[in-house]
């Protein structure tokens, strides 16, 4: 899969690491490396369709600013639409993501049920998948913990392959 994602400052690695002790009853816990905010995903299946699609999203986001961005809430996805429950992540709050996610949303249509009008929820992933009894307790253990806040500029977006975790080219955004 590829996306373009906002980078995260250390500081929200930071909360991440140290909130890992209490996200040990999930299956899947997102490492250092993988955080990231995804602002929009990017119909691609191949590395050649990628960067076509790059060069596209980069036309869409040409004299997009840069954008603020803040954490300080941890929330849960108990039923998402894509992917196993639940998933505890990061919540951000920013106008100006949901503006370059809307200008990539022109080009490339929503993720239905997603990505689509108000179904587009910024936040960084920090785990997820746990059953049953054990699912409920470890959203217990972490849902509605007070984080930060964490305030950032974001005036970077990449071009992010999913499969090796990694950017695979950026743009800067104007202040």
């Amino acid at each position: 899969m590829y996306s373009v994602n906002a980078p995260v400052p250390p500081a929200v690695n930071e909360i991440a690491a140290d909130l890992r002790p209490a996200l040990t009853e999930f299956d899947r816990v997102r490492q250092r490396h993988e955080q990231t905010l995804l602002v929009k995903r990017v119909p691609a299946d191949t590395r050649k369709e990628a960067l076509a699609a790059w060069q596209t999203a980069q036309d869409a986001l040409q004299g997009a600013p840069a954008a603020q961005a803040r954490i300080s809430e941890i929330d849960t996805f108990q039923n998402p639409p894509n992917g196993s429950s639940p998933v505890v992540y990061l919540a951000v709050e920013s106008p100006g993501i949901h503006h370059l996610h809307d200008r990539l949303c022109d080009p490339f249509d929503p993720v239905p049920v997603m990505e689509g009008g108000d179904d587009y929820d910024p936040h960084v992933t920090l785990a997820r998948d746990a059953d049953g009894f054990r699912g409920q307790r470890a959203v217990d253990a972490i849902d509605g913990r007070a984080v930060g806040p964490v305030t950032w500029t974001i005036d970077e977006l990449s071009l992010y392959d999913a499969t090796v975790g990694e950017p695979v080219d950026t743009i800067s955004l104007p202040a």
